[in-house]
């Protein structure tokens, strides 16, 4: 009888080791199928780097740095050439100017009121409605300025038929939900006791969102804010149509401008030959355009690390 005791036992604890066994085994290739995805996320970030910046290298063996970033004329595809990336920077954040413009008012006003002040019934049906803004197709934003937007604004300012103000103004109601959305997140984030503290001090419902939550909620507010300008330097339809193709170093916003992915839109229609020089441009301008978002999503970084509040 101890024998058959003895045999059970032992045949139920290779079974164990058996069964665990297999489930090692098991979450291990679970754990180097998801290295492998992000290993190929990596290198593909790589890739496009490496790509982009060796074409870069190529365009600034033919075009100096001072024609690059000196001059203040982009005329790549005329007989008389200039290769000032300026006017491209230029109404790229001239458009973003007037996008954030926008965007910073109406998301974090929807943000204060679905947070603080919607009952929650209405709050579960206008949220999902204004981040449905994010839904839509960029060239309907386009297009609506064009038709609409424009348009109206002529009607009481001398605007151009493309302008920056328009396509600004559209890229700013299309990022809204961005801003809104994180915006909202930080703000829910803050405990009910610092609320609740501010009321006990006998300061009114509006103050203490001014002065308690809104500042407690500031690493995560201009995390939004910086995403969504951003956003805002990454569009490239709405400006591709409403803002035009025009590359000036400007400030007016009734003008026709041009912006880094407008015109990088332009040279990728197939237009220009592939290995000519107006080909490379396209890196370049590009490769100026991903400095700038690593600069954004770096000082994002930054102040959500620098003013991120932490509650016990």
């Amino acid at each position: 009888m101890q024998g058959t005791y003895q045999d059970d036992f032992n045949q139920t604890f290779r079974e164990s080791l058996e069964k665990n066994a297999s489930e090692d085994i098991r979450e291990k290739l679970i754990t180097t199928a998801l290295f492998c995805c992000a290993l190929i996320s990596v290198f593909t970030t790589f890739g496009i780097v490496f790509i982009i910046f060796q074409v870069t290298f190529e365009f600034f063996q033919e075009v100096s740095l001072a024609q690059f970033f000196l001059d203040t004329k982009w005329t790549p595809l005329f007989a008389e050439r200039h290769f000032g990336v300026w006017p491209l920077i230029c109404g790229t954040f001239l458009t973003t100017l007037v996008a954030m413009s926008v965007a910073i008012p109406l998301g974090l006003s929807s943000a204060i009121y679905l947070s603080e002040y919607a009952p929650p019934k209405v709050a579960t049906i206008l949220r999902p409605a204004v981040e449905l803004l994010a839904g839509i197709p960029t060239v309907v934003y386009g297009y609506f300025a064009l038709l609409f937007v424009t348009p109206f604004l002529r009607s009481f300012l001398p605007l151009e038929i493309f302008n920056a103000l328009s396509a600004g103004i559209m890229m700013g109601i299309m990022i809204t939900p961005t801003v809104g959305s994180i915006s909202l997140d930080a703000i829910k984030a803050v405990p009910r006791s610092l609320r609740e503290g501010a009321y006990a001090l006998g300061i009114t419902k509006l103050e203490s969102i001014f002065k308690v939550v809104l500042p407690a909620a500031l690493s995560g507010i201009t995390a939004s804010i910086i995403l969504g300008i951003s956003r805002a330097v990454g569009e490239t339809m709405t400006v591709v149509i409403a803002a035009g193709q025009q590359p000036r170093l400007t400030v007016n916003l009734m003008e026709s401008v041009g912006t880094m992915t407008a015109y990088m839109a332009q040279i990728s229609g197939g237009d220009s030959p592939r290995g000519s020089l107006n080909f490379k441009t396209l890196y370049a301008v590009g490769a100026v355009l991903f400095i700038i978002t690593l600069l954004l999503n770096i000082v994002s970084y930054w102040i959500s690390r620098r003013f991120k509040e932490k509650y016990d």
